[in-house]
């Protein structure tokens, strides 16, 4: 199959690759690529004299997260036309940012790796400054989007669960939906060595950072299409955040509970009192229910999120693979980061 395979890969562990044997890579370039077919074409206009410019040596790892249009048609026309540095990984479906991300964290080479969206919406022209932050000591470089051009309520919603999330789980960013970031080999190893079949990677990556730092960098609008974040998916990941880090959430329903309880007791002695003193009212009924349906909401909310911590716990005993790797482009010669678990129908061993 001219140097690719289809494989299907768990990722438990992370083998050496050829960077540990004396690879001269300096920085790896990881963008997860999904239905972004019109964005190619311009992101490599503006990323590749960038990459040449800062005189390092460099690879760019795509990795196409189940794209349903001409991405990877266009992707394996880029690799043949620059041998070499261009790696492509496709799954064999979407499974994510994350895991995209993840797969190439697995498999990069570069001293540093920077993350990058094809969207455009992060500007290829910081990549020198995040790695001018690294050269001035930082090992993991996050990016605080300014200037936002994203729609209201996407900009208000951000800055309401950045707020909790970093009150929740201890992890302090201002920023956690940039993906414009960049991490030293020994952070993003670490990262890699995670076997969480979900995660949220920039917290992860701050977990194992001995010297993290922030920068502002510029963000753009879309130039093409639409963001794959809708608000479903905006609420699944902040669950993969919150409920990935910490217990608090867990904890602050437990004290939740515990407060409604005593108010309901003293609530009963009070109605108790008033109704030795005054009587039976038919308007206390609708402050019965009033109550009721309160703390109904309270059990409700209390028995979903501990679903979500059960529902996670699920996830990771079934031992799943976190993805499935269809094709590699341009990885001959590298040795994969686990063992195959199987191989899709009609690949040969």
């Amino acid at each position: 199959m001219n140097g690719m395979s289809s494989t299907i890969v768990s990722s438990r562990s992370v083998a050496s690759s050829p960077a540990d044997a004396g690879c001269p890579i300096e920085v790896t370039i990881a963008i997860p690529v999904y239905n972004e077919e019109a964005n190619l074409p311009t992101l490599g206009a503006r990323l590749f004299p960038v990459l040449e410019r800062l005189g390092k040596s460099y690879e760019v790892i795509f990795v196409n997260d189940g794209s349903r249009d001409g991405s990877q048609a266009w992707l394996e026309r880029l690799a043949t036309e620059r041998p070499g540095v261009i790696r492509i990984l496709e799954f064999s479906s979407n499974f994510g940012q994350h895991m995209a991300l993840m797969a190439a964290f697995e498999r990069a080479h570069g001293k540093v790796l920077v993350t990058l969206d094809a969207d455009l919406q992060n500007p290829p022209e910081e990549i020198p400054n995040l790695l001018a932050a690294i050269d001035r000591g930082a090992d993991l470089v996050g990016g605080v989007r300014k200037h936002r051009q994203d729609p209201i309520f996407r900009k208000a919603a951000s800055f309401l669960v950045n707020r909790i999330t970093a009150a929740m789980t201890g992890i302090r960013l201002n920023d956690y939906g940039c993906m414009l970031r960049a991490y030293e080999r020994e952070v993003y190893l670490a990262v890699a060595r995670c076997h969480e079949s979900a995660t949220f990677l920039p917290a992860l990556g701050a977990r194992f950072a001995r010297r993290p730092v922030e920068i502002p960098v510029a963000h753009e609008e879309r130039v093409s299409g639409r963001s794959r974040y809708g608000f479903y998916k905006l609420v699944r990941l902040n669950f993969d955040l919150m409920t990935g880090f910490s217990v608090v959430p867990l904890q602050v329903v437990s004290l939740v509970g515990i407060l409604t309880a005593f108010f309901g007791v003293g609530f009963g002695a009070f109605l108790g009192v008033r109704r030795l003193m005054i009587g039976s009212e038919v308007e206390g009924v609708f402050t019965l229910f009033a109550i009721l349906f309160f703390v109904l909401g309270i059990l409700m909310f209390s028995l979903g999120l501990v679903g979500e911590y059960i529902g996670r716990i699920y996830q990771e005993v079934r031992r799943r693979p976190r993805y499935i790797l269809r094709r590699r482009v341009g990885f001959d010669g590298d040795v994969e980061p686990d063992e195959p678990l199987g191989q899709m129908p009609g690949e040969k061993g």
